[in-house]
């Protein structure tokens, strides 16, 4: 029960949080009609073990066409610890997953955010499926780099990650950081599971 009732907590709190974080950086337009580039900051993603324990916890969802956490079956992407999970395919086999209900992708380009104009070739997007991520898991082999030494999780630079959303719109983010308030230099005291990342929302499902 009383993990019940913190997650939830965290959940409201996290909530609060992103709908007076979310941003409009209004004069960083792109594509086509003078689409907006939108920041999210300390997009919360907790989880439940780790360090050798096994991990679990619920996911953090997130709609874009609305911009924020959503607790239905309106979400695209959703976010717990390092784990990136998509709103299409099958389930991956791990702990507290949500059940897949639409039909999003993701599809990985190396570039700027601005620098992706056009929605990537169809074969390129990938969904969730057994023990598979559409965005990689992994340390150095997914979408962020980590220090052994200093212990400091990194985004990789120059990946973008177009989505597909859950309804067949499209969307291109770019993850900025995973600490608090997405500080310049984070050391181990800075808190984690916290998700800074830039987005652009295609309504009409065309290009950017």
């Amino acid at each position: 029960m009383f993990k019940t009732n913190f997650f939830k907590s965290a959940l409201l709190l996290s909530v609060f949080t992103l709908v007076a974080s979310c941003t409009k950086d209004d004069d960083n337009t792109t594509g086509s009609g003078n689409l907006e580039t939108k920041t999210v900051s300390n997009l919360y993603a907790p989880q439940t073990g780790g360090q050798g324990q096994p991990v679990g916890g619920p996911f953090t969802k997130f709609s874009f066409s609305q911009n924020q956490i959503v607790t239905n079956d309106s979400w695209d992407i959703a976010f717990r610890g390092t784990t990136i999970i998509v709103n299409g395919g099958t389930t991956i086999g791990i702990p507290d997953e949500p059940t897949r209900t639409g039909n999003a992708a993701i599809s990985t380009v190396t570039n700027t955010l601005s620098g992706v104009t056009t929605i990537p070739d169809p074969t390129t997007f990938l969904q969730d499926a057994t023990n598979t991520y559409a965005i990689a898991s992994g340390t150095n082999t997914g979408w962020y780099n980590y220090n052994s030494t200093t212990h400091i999780i990194t985004p990789i630079p120059g990946k973008i990650y177009v989505v597909k959303t859950h309804d067949g719109k499209y969307a291109k983010m770019e993850i900025i950081s995973y600490y608090q308030d997405a500080p310049a230099n984070p050391d181990q005291t800075t808190p984690t599971r916290y998700f800074t990342f830039k987005h652009v929302y295609q309504p009409n499902g065309t290009n950017f």
